[in-house]
């Protein structure tokens, strides 16, 4: 007769805020768990995955041209900032003022 495997534990790796990095310790120590993993497990077990809704604005991909100089300066501050250069790119649009700000001056 063939062994019974024991499950494969799969590695996952997640970026998280610290808020959230407060939550999983405060949770593991309150239902004295015994490890990150397990407070994961039990999150993902119970959660309603039927009432999740992403709230993500819609996005739309461009391409630009951009002088080297530029580019080498927006991978070189992305990678210092340890984040994506379209992250940088989205807060630089955020810091445009708007039509509206833009009509008021003028």
């Amino acid at each position: 007769m063939a062994k019974k495997k024991s499950p494969v534990a799969n590695p996952v790796t997640f970026e998280l805020p610290l808020t959230l990095i407060e939550k999983i310790e405060t949770t593991r120590a309150k239902r004295g768990l015994r490890s990150v993993s397990e407070v994961i497990r039990v999150a993902l077990e119970q959660f309603d995955y039927g009432q999740f809704q992403v709230d993500r604005p819609e996005h739309r991909q461009i391409s630009v041209r951009l002088p080297d100089v530029l580019k080498k300066t927006l991978q070189r501050q992305a990678r210092i900032k340890r984040t994506s250069a379209g992250e940088i790119l989205r807060a630089a649009i955020e810091t445009l003022p708007d039509a509206k700000a833009r009509a008021k001056k003028g």
